[in-house]
């Protein structure tokens, strides 16, 4: 494995603001239990008042995230000590773009990445709205993540289907080890560069540990699982919802999928992916698979997509699998794969959760 350091030093509790809306009771619970695991101290758990929707408006993010979110950083004195910012289950998902707009220059962009430039918009820093914004972090393989080299925070939240999931996601963090497999699955034929992401993944994962599928068929049923990367149902052999993958504690996902981080509500038990041409085959406005997926099965952490982010944009598993293999967290690991921010992406699960040895 070439080119990947792990941070400097473990980063800690003191380094986490945690988000709670109060709200929402599956908010106050996970905020709760998470405090309680990770021993994050009173200072640095904030409490927000915002509706209880998966969908909001730019102005309300400002008025009932962005700025009371501020507040805790500004008024507790947490600025610089706090890196990650962690959002709970019944805190909005997705910011809605503006009438007009083309998607490339969506002024639309998950709730999560847009909450990234608050470290930069708490000094004064005009940031445009239309488009993605340059992620500073992206591919900086050898420097630990910290204030003010990177002017940014780090954004995942605690969601899935239902509480005891989410606490299920926290205890599997908890006991994550440096064992299992990574598995890779191509497509049969990519013309974009995706495939030579996963390919150059699985050059830079460690010797023997690489479970990779260069076929038209779809892997499945991998046992001792710790990081899949794939393109989800972009990739025409898939045509169920699951892989069966074997997860073990700690194992992350990431898939090149437009909408797979649309929604955390639960499906339909008989629903499964489907094509664009067919709208009842939709879930929540999409055929597409689902990160929520994963984490049911068993993953710690994932990413999805709440619009449209174009294949640049999608987390590089390049970048994210081999960090996170050589001790990087959750959170470093894949903004270190995000070319950028204030755009679609949302990353699941315990930012400190790392592979221990």
């Amino acid at each position: 494995m070439l080119g990947f350091i792990p941070a400097a030093r473990a980063q800690t509790a003191e380094n986490v603001l945690l988000v709670v809306n109060r709200r929402s009771a599956e908010s106050r619970a996970i905020g709760d239990y998470y405090q309680q695991k990770r021993a994050i101290p009173s200072r640095n758990v904030c409490a927000i008042d915002t509706a209880v929707t998966e969908d909001i408006a730019r102005e309300i993010y400002g008025k009932q995230i962005e700025t009371p979110v501020g507040e805790c950083l500004r008024t507790r004195g947490l600025t610089e000590r706090v890196l990650y910012i962690v959002l709970t289950m019944g805190i909005p998902l997705r910011i809605g773009s503006s009438a007009g707009k083309s998607a490339q220059q969506s002024d639309g962009a998950a709730v999560d990445s847009e909450l990234t430039l608050l470290y930069q918009k708490m000094r004064g820093v005009k940031i445009p709205l239309d488009g993605p914004i340059p992620n500073p972090f992206f591919r900086q393989r050898d420097t630990p993540f910290r204030h003010p080299t990177f002017p940014m925070y780090l954004v995942t939240r605690l969601d899935a289907w239902t509480v005891s999931e989410v606490k299920g996601m926290i205890d599997r963090a908890l006991r994550a080890r440096n064992v299992g497999r990574f598995a890779i699955d191509l497509k049969g034929y990519d013309g974009t560069g995706g495939n030579q992401w996963l390919r150059t993944a699985a050059l830079l994962l460690p010797k023997g540990r690489v479970v990779l599928e260069e076929t038209p068929a779809t892997l499945e049923n991998v046992a001792d699982v710790i990081g899949y990367a794939s393109w989800g149902s972009n990739d025409k052999a898939r045509t169920n919802r699951n892989v069966h993958m074997g997860w073990l504690p700690g194992a992350i996902a990431t898939e090149f999928v437009s909408t797979d981080g649309r929604s955390f509500r639960k499906p339909p038990d008989a629903w499964t992916v489907g094509s664009w041409q067919d709208e009842k085959s939709w879930w929540v406005g999409s055929p597409q698979t689902l990160a929520s997926d994963y984490v049911h099965e068993g993953a710690s952490g994932a990413s999805g997509q709440v619009f449209e982010p174009f294949l640049a944009y999608c987390p590089r598993p390049d970048f994210v699998l081999p960090a996170y293999a050589a001790g990087r967290n959750l959170a470093e690991s894949f903004y270190m794969g995000l070319p950028a921010v204030s755009w679609m992406t949302v990353v699941v699960g315990d930012p400190l959760m790392r592979l221990l040895p």
